[in-house]
């Protein structure tokens, strides 16, 4: 089943399945939702802390019955994350995937630790996930950019088939096409050898992008992925922001050490992820990537019109 463009009037449901959140953060984040015509539903939990562990939103049964509540609401067309931080590995193994996978589909919409969130949706319900902002971050309230292309691509997807960035660049030459895969490098990493890890990205386009990681600990991660054969017969690669990961020329020279050598191509730095202006980019859904033009180009619309629109 396909997935259709929001309208306004449409709900979309705030969850929050990782880190505790900023009130302050959450208004004004709601305040651009509804400035797009959206009904936001804040679901019960999304101000609650953990009681012993206060980097967490809330105990991990309440975190995952928000997620579920959301998903399994008809009238609610989208379900964003509000921000990342750690905890969706704690609540992902708690969600009824039976019931989740007997209602119609709806977008899920984060970044960072949703990344555990966004394969767990591709591996047990196929559906496509947007990796974008979230309504309580920064980057989200701050960036006008940022936000705006979020909006382009809930409402308007035909003018965001075409994702780049003003820092793309080559990094290996070539072409490939695929389906789009990956997030945040460090959760792909710590995701491996659990239930619902998926074998590997084979025949993907695999999208890879971190914070605060140092050149030595991106080589970890990115060994641990290799060693699992998480990478093996990877189609592609998209690399996303790098934001606080010193020295960038470190963090380039390990990439190239991990793919110069797969004979596939690599974009430096498309644009989206953890940066101060990011774009939106789907899972799930099949591209093609140019890393001479330093683009990604969806072979269609994430979103596609109803019939009756």
């Amino acid at each position: 089943m396909s997935l259709h463009p929001l309208r306004p009037g449409d709900r979309i449901a705030l969850v929050a399945p990782s880190g505790a959140v900023d009130p302050a953060r959450l208004a004004l984040g709601t305040d651009i939702l509804r400035s797009w015509g959206l009904e936001v539903v804040v679901l019960p939990h999304v101000h609650d802390t953990h009681p012993t562990l206060p980097y967490l939103a809330g105990t991990d049964a309440h975190r995952a019955a928000d997620l579920q509540a959301a998903w399994l609401d008809p009238d609610i067309a989208a379900v964003l994350c509000v921000r990342g931080g750690f905890g969706a590995h704690r609540m992902v193994d708690l969600l009824d995937w039976d019931a989740m996978r007997a209602v119609p589909p709806k977008l899920l919409i984060g970044f960072s630790d949703t990344t555990v969130l966004h394969e767990a949706v591709a591996q047990q319900l196929g559906t496509p996930t947007l990796y974008g902002p979230m309504s309580a971050v920064g980057v989200f309230t701050t960036d006008a950019l940022t936000a705006e292309h979020l909006r382009r691509t809930l409402f308007e997807p035909t003018t965001t088939t075409v994702l780049g960035g003003p820092d793309a660049a080559t990094l290996v030459p070539g072409r490939a096409h695929g389906v789009l895969m990956g997030g945040c490098a460090s959760l792909l990493a710590a995701d491996r050898g659990t239930p619902g890890a998926r074998p590997s990205f084979a025949g993907g386009l695999l999208l890879l992008e971190d914070i605060n990681e140092q050149p030595y600990q991106l080589d970890r991660i990115l060994t641990q992925l290799r060693r699992s054969g998480a990478l093996e017969g990877v189609a592609g690669v998209a690399l996303g922001s790098w934001d606080l990961c010193r020295p960038l020329d470190g963090v380039r020279a390990v990439m190239l050490d991990h793919f110069g050598d797969l004979g596939i191509p690599v974009i430096w730095e498309l644009g989206f992820g953890h940066a101060p202006s990011a774009i939106t980019v789907p899972l799930g859904v099949p591209a093609t990537l140019d890393a001479d033009a330093a683009t990604l180009t969806l072979d269609a619309p994430v979103l596609t019109p109803s019939t009756d629109a």
